[in-house]
């Protein structure tokens, strides 16, 4: 029974990272940093697999793109985007992941908190990739804010209300169904 569960792990989170590859390269193009479906994509694998497997598939999609698939937001990948004006909100993935994990796995009941995190993860992603955005692009922080921030924020609300609404739905299903794997 045991490597049956090993199995269906592994399985659920290669095919969350599909998930993520498949989700990541959809974008609207705003600005100099596109909409991404990428941090939905996340936010849904935390509430299916549990933060630690989420993260897992968070890293193979980013190993993925760093490879060179176009994975990432307008079908692009390598090296060059990781180290690009826009690779401090790749990079920032993995702090959103984390935070709203922690937030999402300790309080399932609790949506204001689940929705707490996943803001505060959103915003540490956004710090790290503003930062980096500055630096990349040579802007000031105001200037980086306003075109790495500014114009996602409505977007991103609605996606994070959209999985707040949603995700649980789908987790209490895989609970039912024993199909939940924790970490």
């Amino acid at each position: 029974m045991e490597r049956k569960s090993f199995v269906y792990r592994k399985t659920m989170i290669g095919l969350m990272a599909a998930v993520i590859c498949i989700l990541g390269p959809l974008s609207i193009p705003v600005g100099l940093v596109p909409v991404s479906f990428t941090n939905l994509a996340i936010l849904f694998s935390i509430y299916i697999l549990g933060t630690k497997n989420a993260l897992m598939s968070l890293l193979i999609y980013i190993f993925i793109g760093l490879a060179g698939a176009p994975v990432f937001s307008g079908f692009s990948g390598g090296p060059a985007k990781l180290l690009g004006p826009t690779g401090g909100y790749i990079i920032g993935f993995i702090f959103m992941a984390l935070m709203s994990g922690i937030f999402i796995d300790k309080f399932i009941d609790k949506w204001f908190l689940c929705v707490s995190g996943m803001v505060l993860g959103t915003l540490a992603c956004y710090t790290l990739g503003t930062a980096w955005l500055s630096c990349q692009a040579d802007m000031a922080i105001p200037a980086a804010i306003s075109v790495g921030v500014l114009p996602f924020i409505p977007g991103d609300i609605i996606k994070i209300l959209f999985v707040a609404i949603m995700g649980p739905r789908i987790r209490q299903r895989l609970i039912r169904n024993n199909l939940f794997i924790q970490s």
